[in-house]
């Protein structure tokens, strides 16, 4: 099922910010843009000119209705009569069975079947020989599992940007055409569980700064996976909020810190800084560097010398 909405604005990047704002879609959806029409300047400012229209669109999984629960039949008035006038009887209460906790199974399907013969054949347009692939899946995900011996770090790519780009295209692939909709997670060795320690720490230690200073730190562009695991970290520590700013591969986590939380080194070491003072020689006061001699008088030194008044006897 695919959600969409339409937008208009004076610039492209306008009407894309229009577009998703009536889209309303979630933090964690992938959004696709599709640009209809580009703006068009007004002649000399007065005439012509159009708006630029956007479609912002995601898919969803179709919901299953659940069968509604069936109404339990009304007895009849006289038998629930007599069922009152019966002396009761005590029972004990049956001891609750505990029910079993669900699997969930995972089966090779057509789905995953897709998944793997898509992948083999990037790997394979890629350079990466003797690649081994395996996958499964169940009613909602499809999980693929690659064992690229040395070239681990060249289908992985920076900060796994290689491997998203094929989980990405892997998942258009499988749900081109269907009505139900699957998500893909492709793992090399144990990549996924590294860059999810590392996520936890670096959530971790920022969500410190942030409590300790004050001041909020903002993340690296991340995935909609990545970005989920920060969130998912961050709500488990007191003192500290996130959210997420920016657009498509520019979208980031911003960590800060929590209404009615105080920071508890909010000047961050500046007042330290501000008293400190130099100790060499330029640093002395005044005082020290005018010249110990005595002060001359207002009548010494004048351009024509001393000026003394003259008596009138003479």
């Amino acid at each position: 099922m695919i959600k969409e909405a339409f937008g208009k604005g004076a610039t492209t990047e306008a009407a894309i910010e229009a577009a998703k704002n009536e889209l309303g879609a979630p933090w964690d959806a992938d959004v696709n843009i599709e640009v209809l029409k580009t703006a068009k300047k007004k002649t000399l400012g007065l005439f012509g000119g159009s708006l630029a229209e956007v479609r912002a669109y995601y898919e969803i999984p179709d919901e299953v209705k659940k069968p509604e629960a069936k109404a339990k039949k009304q007895k009849p008035v006289e038998a629930e009569k007599k069922e009152a006038k019966k002396p009761e009887a005590k029972k004990e209460a049956p001891e609750k069975k505990q029910e079993p906790i669900k699997e969930t199974v995972k089966t090779v399907g057509n789905a995953s079947k897709a998944a793997e013969a898509y992948i083999k054949s990037i790997l394979e347009g890629m350079g990466v020989e003797d690649a081994k692939i395996s996958a499964n899946e169940d009613d909602e995900s499809v999980y693929v599992q690659l064992d690229c011996g040395n070239d681990y770090g060249f289908v992985i790519g920076r900060r796994g940007e290689t491997l998203d780009a094929i989980q990405y295209l892997t998942r258009l692939v499988i749900n081109k055409g269907k009505d139900s909709y699957k998500r893909v997670s492709i793992n090399a060795g144990n990549y996924r569980e590294k860059r999810e320690e590392t996520l936890r720490e670096l959530a971790k230690k920022n969500a410190s700064r942030v409590k300790k200073y004050g001041r909020n730190v903002c993340l690296d562009p991340m995935n909609p996976y990545e970005r989920r695991i920060i969130h998912t970290t961050i709500q488990e520590i007191e003192g500290v909020d996130s959210h997420s700013i920016g657009s498509e591969s520019d979208r980031r986590v911003v960590i800060t810190l929590a209404e009615g939380f105080k920071a508890t080194n909010p000047s961050g070491g500046r007042n330290r800084r501000g008293d400190y003072r130099r100790s060499d020689n330029r640093s002395h006061s005044k005082e020290q560097q005018q010249p110990t001699r005595a002060p001359r008088s207002d009548l010494e030194g004048t351009l024509y010398g001393k000026i003394e008044p003259k008596n009138k006897e003479e």
